[in-house]
């Protein structure tokens, strides 16, 4: 269990660090001349930019430690975990960038530190690791749907669309935490591992999380975006785990994990201004 939530830890600090150096990249080039206002162009003009380049290997590191994670706590942990990450990218704002912190939002990451200690505290040591037949399909339906809904979004006035584009892509997110827990006991090595629908929705939601989150914040509210992010990628991985992959908590200790999860998720949310980390001359 203590190893688990070090590794839902050291995900949390990669993708916080990495989204410092992936906002600087997407505001950094030009806007593409799509219409629906998600750019598919955009990964790649940005990729060009060495920030973004720093910032997919941090991802990559992240999303390995992921599902390490995964595999030892449940579902809930590592979300509460991935939402902490806007944390973990306000303090490095402060750090590399001169951002301010307000005391209220260095008080938010202190709740934050305490809550992710309070849900590792009454995580249960175990989960059920078979999921019902046919969610795996069911997850690459959600993916077709966030795509479709990441392109109705685009169309919509900024506000709305940084705040559609976010909740999108922070689903596509929550799809991969939930693909890679149904992946959990498959071997790579097998030919049946490649024909699991979870493989491919796990591939898709990552996609999909991408690209929705970097067209919202080459434009728009980044406050928004990232708070709609975080409430997309933390409540219904959570919900589903406990649900129908049997995470559990600590005997008598149910309510800790659910006053965790709300406290951690919520003083998040204060932070949201965070996933945009400001450029330098912003800072000053």
């Amino acid at each position: 269990m203590l190893l688990g939530f070090l590794l839902a830890l050291g995900c949390s600090v990669c993708y916080g660090t990495a989204t410092v150096f992936q906002a600087i990249a997407a505001r950094s080039v030009e806007s593409g001349n799509s219409k629906s206002g998600v750019d598919a162009m955009l990964l790649l003009r940005a990729v060009r930019q060495w920030r973004y380049v720093v910032g997919i290997a941090l991802d990559g590191l992240g999303f390995v430690l992921q599902v390490m994670a995964l595999r030892l706590v449940p579902i809930y942990v590592v979300a509460a975990a991935l939402a902490a990450s806007i944390a973990v990218t306000g303090v490095v704002s402060a750090w590399l960038l001169s951002a301010r912190l307000s005391r209220a939002e260095w008080t938010a990451v202190g709740v934050v530190c305490v809550s992710l200690a309070a849900l590792a505290c009454a995580a249960g040591p175990g989960h059920f690791r078979h999921a019902p037949a046919g969610l795996g399909w069911a997850l690459i339906v959600v993916v077709a749907v966030i795509f479709v809904v990441g392109a109705v979004a685009g169309r919509l006035p900024d506000r709305e669309r940084g705040f559609a584009l976010g909740l999108a892509a922070g689903s596509g997110f929550g799809v991969v935490e939930i693909g890679v827990r149904l992946m959990d006991q498959m071997d790579p090595t097998k030919a049946a591992f490649y024909t699991h629908p979870a493989v491919y929705a796990a591939a898709g939601g990552g996609a999909a999380g991408f690209l929705l989150l970097t067209s919202a914040l080459q434009r728009g509210s980044v406050t928004t975006t990232v708070a709609a992010m975080v409430v997309g990628e933390t409540i219904a991985p959570a919900l589903v785990g406990v649900v129908w992959l049997g995470d559990t908590a600590r005997a008598g200790l149910g309510w800790l994990v659910i006053a965790g999860f709300v406290v951690a998720v919520s003083a998040t949310l204060m932070l949201a201004r965070f996933g945009e980390a400001p450029t330098p001359a912003e800072s000053n």
